[in-house]
């Protein structure tokens, strides 16, 4: 990667040379000529470049970054156009670094994201409908005519569950014509761009009840679960709140899972304010109700590109986020012929230590023929540079297994002739979720797994999720180590693009007992990584 000072140098010597073609002196009629003859060259380089997706005109500062992005840019039509590129360079720009996808959204998903655009921007933060809605929770009162409703997402837990569960919060907004608002705390800032044009999806500070969303848990008295089993609201209830505290996390129990049925949305259809807390992928759920089930058939007709529509229409890198993450690809993985991503996650060291992981990693590649066997009795005297070059992104929180990858294939010659190199971009040592920094640095992680060629990732992980959605690929799953035990096999291929739903609900709201949601609708089953866990998957595969 270049320095900036090997880029000022740069400038300052074409600069000197401009100042000395500037104290050239030539007569008139030969400027005249050489002008007529470099004007229609300069229009030819224009139009080649305009075709390409690139403006030299903007780059250099002469015209206005206004030019409309193009079909492949705007994700198949995911993305609006109107939002300018200097705000958020990774919308438009993030196409460079990943490869286009196969599957295109359907008509029907591009024109609702465009009306929930129009709704946010009627109903978001600061507007007069929004200020509106304010007074009106404030006062506890509910005015039947307003047009505004809002779903109001709570962070808990790392930065995969957040988007996860941003993601899922998402969609319940917008199959119930709702504005998803985000309090955004502190570990969360300068992270992503906003997804919406002409309009913020950041709850504002002055909300009325700030203070309260803090102390909003499993036991909260007002939350919908504990409303629900003391019976202080249900169908028929006449004079219902103007706000209703969702909790959708890992620990919920069993009444704050009827949010999942249809007879309990019905109350919820007529409440203006629900405050949210969540940490995971419940999106899976959503289908199962017959309310949702027609629009979901619509808007996701491939049910397995769930979150690689949403995840890539939401999140999108901040500016500052985004210098991390370009300038570390064009630095170590832009020259590879094929990049490897490797994402590692451990939950618990003393029953899967490192050397067993390592161990599963090398085996797992190797089975898969993702990287090739190094020759332990050789040394490497001088790089060859012949054999097709190979990049291996490592993400973990600890240097161990990049060290023991890199001194493999730095020291010894592969037998298959191939060239690896192996990088590591951070080692946190501990997950810091309420580490803004480390959070930037996770989310420019995750990015970057997005953008290679191959994926293997931990079982259970919802990082690894988030890096394989937005990249759009099927990574090969290490299955989860236990009491020290390497799986037989060691890994797999995912059959589902989609996250898994750690936590689903276990009872069938119409029959009224519990059952297993994996066997109710065709296209939700088991995940591959957790037995429990339930994920969307095209109906083929079932």
């Amino acid at each position: 990667m270049f320095s900036d000072g090997f880029i000022q140098s740069s400038i300052r010597k074409q600069q000197r040379q401009l100042s000395k073609l500037q104290r050239f002196s030539m007569p008139w009629f030969p400027k005249l000529a050489l002008l007529l003859i470099a004007l229609p060259v300069l229009f030819i380089v224009v139009l080649i470049c305009k075709d390409k997706g690139f403006n030299p005109m903007v780059a250099a500062g002469l015209m206005h970054d206004s030019s409309q992005p193009t079909s492949d840019a705007l994700l198949g039509g995911l993305l609006a156009p109107d939002i300018r590129r200097k705000s958020c360079l990774s919308r438009y720009q993030s196409i460079s670094y990943r490869k286009s996808s196969l599957h295109k959204p359907s008509p029907y998903l591009v024109s609702k994201l465009r009306e929930y655009e129009k709704l946010h921007k009627r109903c978001g933060p600061y507007t007069k409908s929004y200020k509106k809605s304010i007074k009106e929770l404030v006062s506890g009162q509910i005015d039947s005519s307003s047009n505004c409703r809002y779903v109001v997402w709570l962070a808990n837990c790392g930065l995969g569950n957040r988007i996860l569960s941003m993601t899922s919060a998402f969609l319940y907004a917008l199959l119930t014509d709702r504005v998803l608002l985000i309090n955004e705390e502190s570990d969360m800032s300068n992270m992503f761009c906003e997804p919406f044009p002409d309009a913020s999806w950041i709850l504002p500070e002055d909300f009325p009840f700030m203070n309260q969303l803090y102390s909003f848990g499993r036991d909260y008295a007002q939350s919908f679960g504990n409303m629900l089993e003391n019976r202080i609201i249900n169908t028929s209830t006449e004079l219902l709140p103007s706000c209703l505290y969702l909790y959708l996390s890992h620990d919920y129990d069993h009444h704050d899972k009827l949010f999942f049925c249809d007879q309990e949305q019905a109350i919820l259809r007529n409440i203006p304010w629900l405050i949210m807390k969540a940490n995971i992928y419940f999106l899976p759920s959503l289908f199962l109700m017959s309310s949702f089930e027609e629009e979901l058939s619509k808007l996701f007709p491939d049910k397995e590109m769930v979150f690689h529509h949403l995840g890539r229409y939401l999140f999108h890198p901040s500016n500052q986020v985004w210098k991390l993450i370009t300038s570390y690809y064009k630095k170590y993985l832009a020259k590879a012929e094929e990049r490897i991503g490797i994402q590692i996650r451990i939950f618990d060291n003393k029953t899967s230590p490192v050397e067993h992981v390592m161990d599963q990693i090398l085996t797992c590649t190797d089975k898969e023929k993702l990287l090739p066997r190094v020759d332990m009795g050789k040394s490497i005297v001088a790089p060859s540079g012949k054999g097709k070059s190979k990049a291996v992104l490592i993400t973990s929180l600890i240097p161990y297994y990049y060290e023991k990858m890199m001194n493999m294939y730095s020291k010894h010659p592969t037998l298959n002739g191939e060239v690896v190199a192996v990088y590591q971009p951070s080692h946190e040592e501990e997950q810091q979720s309420e580490n803004n920094m480390h959070n930037q640095k996770a989310w420019a992680e995750i990015n970057l797994l997005s953008m290679m060629d191959v994926l293997v990732t931990s079982a259970w992980s919802t990082f690894g999720y988030v890096a394989q959605g937005l990249g759009g690929k099927k990574p090969w799953i290490l299955y989860k180590i236990e009491n020290k035990t390497i799986p037989d096999p060691v890994c797999g291929r995912a059959k589902s693009l989609e996250p898994c739903f750690h936590a689903p609900p276990v009872y069938d709201c119409k029959a009224k007992r519990e059952v297993d949601t994996a066997t109710i609708i065709p296209y939700l089953r088991h995940c591959e990584d957790i037995y429990w866990g339930i994920k969307l998957f095209n109906s083929t595969y079932y």
